[in-house]
Order: C-alpha cells, then structure tokens, then sequence
C-alpha cells in the first residue's frame, strides 16, 4: 500500500499542491521542492520546517536530520501535526486547503516547531531545545517554552505575539488568537502557568496568568486578563476577567469560533 493510500490527509495534499503548481507557474519549483518530491508529510514537515528556521549557526540540513529524527522516534507528533492541519480547515474561513495551514501559517509553524523542542526537552537536550526556541520566536513572532504541554488538534490563528510559559499545559482541540499570553503572575518557581482544558478558545490579545485552570469548552474574551479558575462551559470576559454569560453543554467554542461575549 502507498503511503499516500494509507494517509488520506497526505494525498489529498499532494493533489492540492499538484493543482496549485498547475495554476501557478510561478511556485511550480517551489511546491514541486516542498511538497511535490517528498515521500511522506512527515518528510515534507521537516524540510519546510528546516528550511525556515536554519540559520548561520545551523543550517537546513543538520534541522531536517533532526526533526526527522524526532518524528520517527515519536509518532505522536505525526498524528498532532495532521489533527492541527484538519483543526486549520475546519475552524478558519481562510484556510481553504489542507496544504495552506502546511506551507504559510507561521501559527501553525510554531506548533509544530515547539512539539520538537519538547521532545529534545524530554529527552534531556535543553540546551539545543532553548536554542531553537529562541530561533521559532524569531521567525513565527510566537514564543512558546519547549516545556509547556500542547495536546491535538490546536489552532494558533496568525500566532504573532503569543507567548506560552514553561509550565503551561493545552488541552486537546483549543483555538488560540493573535496576541495571547500564558505566563506567570510574578517570579516564583515551579508549577505557575495557566491549564486550558480542552475545547477552549482564547481571543485575541487575552493575558492568562497564575497557575491557574481555564476548564473544559470555556471562552475567553478579547482583551480579557484572567487571574483566576475559570468554570467549564463558561464566558469570561473584562479587566479582570469575570463570568458574563454560561454556553451550552454541547458547545465547543474552539470549534465554533464564536468570539462574541
């Protein structure tokens, strides 16, 4: 069986950048050297991941060994790259191909840049997983601790500005906005950065702060700074936040994207 049969997301990405070379000349050498020429996604994740983040002190090749590495030693991250591709075309009304979140979303970028740099973190090379951090936030404007947990199927729309503590933890299916932040409430070590549970969504601009646990499907509105627990299924809104309204129980607003308060 074909890698592209046995992994439906990849082909319909090989169809997508097949027709997109088609339609657009211009890129054909482009999508052909990205996408086109790869045997698997994972091998195209690395070397467009490598591509953007090498730099004098290490350069495209070294970065695609190592993710590559770090993908064959881990299949768990294969599998949150393409739930965070399908969280991209489900949940954005700009993205309009599997491919799009693939090739130009810096937010996505991010995400699966920082998946690495916490599987070296785990794996005891910090040293190389702060060097690459400093170099994501570089080149994606977001800047996320190789220590902080992300679960499947996140979406970090655009990713500019976003900073994510050492000790943060993302649940499964959360959509985060340009300009949010997960950091502390002062200078104290150990555990002191905010748990979003899965289903959240977070607006733009939001500042989460403490070692505090936003709870299961709840929203955060725009602009809002978050001191304390939020409820499950729960709006929370304001400086500081506080409780403005309660959602459904069979609501998602990670899914729904439904950013009124």
């Amino acid at each position: 069986m074909s890698e592209s049969v046995a992994d439906p997301l990849w082909s319909a990405i090989l169809a997508e950048a097949y027709e997109a070379a088609q339609a657009e000349p211009l890129l054909a050498s482009f999508l052909h050297m990205t996408v086109l020429r790869h045997g698997t996604l994972d091998d195209v994740l690395a070397f467009h991941l490598s591509s953007k983040l090498a730099s004098p002190v290490m350069d495209a090749r070294a970065l695609m060994e190592l993710f590559c590495e770090a993908l064959a030693a881990d299949p768990l991250l294969g599998e949150a790259m393409r739930a965070d591709i399908r969280a991209c075309f489900d949940r954005d009304p700009a993205c309009d191909s599997y491919a799009t979140p693939l090739l130009y979303f810096k937010g996505f970028h991010a995400i699966q840049s920082q998946r690495i740099t916490h599987w070296l973190w785990k794996n005891g090379r910090r040293t190389l997983a702060l060097f690459l951090q400093n170099r994501i936030s570089e080149v994606t404007g977001a800047d996320i601790h190789p220590a902080a947990r992300l679960g499947h199927g996140v979406m970090l729309d655009h990713g500019t500005g976003v900073v994510v503590g050492e000790t943060a933890v993302i649940g499964n299916n959360v959509s985060i906005l340009h300009g949010v932040t997960l950091g502390g409430s002062g200078k104290e070590r150990g555990d002191r950065h905010p748990k979003i549970a899965d289903g959240v969504m977070i607006g733009a601009g939001a500042s989460i702060l403490g070692n505090i646990r936003v709870g299961t499907c709840a929203k955060v509105g725009a602009g809002s700074v978050v001191l304390e627990d939020v409820p499950p299924h729960s709006t929370v809104a304001g400086v500081p936040a506080r409780v403005v309204s309660q959602t459904d129980a069979g609501c998602t607003p990670a899914l729904d994207m439904d950013q009124r308060v």
